[in-house]
């Protein structure tokens, strides 16, 4: 089995900080993408939690995507949100980007370390990466 580590340069985080942390990781057909958040160029766009939902999606899909794997791969997806009256609107986004092929999920709400709404991983897999 090999790995292979996506984005181990580092990203940028908040204040320009690098981050210590490979954006995403890729073992024996799995991919295992970090946390996202609605970050661009290091900074928290603002918005409510439809915008910040959509953006921190479209980080994990940009990564998903990058190694090769598509929507469809998508077998689990953690979600945190820091309100629980963002529900009902995180699973709108939700459910748009995965109508086809929902993967299984976990949402909870807790503090973040990012000043943001939401923050979601995923897990893929494709067999013929194995």
């Amino acid at each position: 089995m090999t790995i292979k580590r996506y984005g181990v340069e580092g990203g940028t985080g908040t204040g320009g900080q690098k981050l210590p942390f490979a954006r995403a990781v890729e073992a024996d057909g799995w991919l295992y993408i970090s946390g996202q958040t609605p970050m661009r160029d290091g900074e928290v766009v603002e918005g409510g939690i439809i915008e910040q939902t959509q953006l921190a999606f479209e980080n994990c899909l940009t990564i998903m995507r990058e190694a090769g794997y598509r929507v469809e791969d998508v077998v689990h997806v953690t979600a945190v949100l820091t309100d629980a009256r963002y529900f009902s609107s995180f699973n709108k986004v939700f459910s748009e980007i995965f109508s086809g092929n929902p993967p299984a999920r976990i949402c909870s709400v807790q503090d973040l370390v990012v000043d943001c709404k939401v923050e979601v991983d995923m897990k893929c897999f494709r067999a013929d990466r194995k």
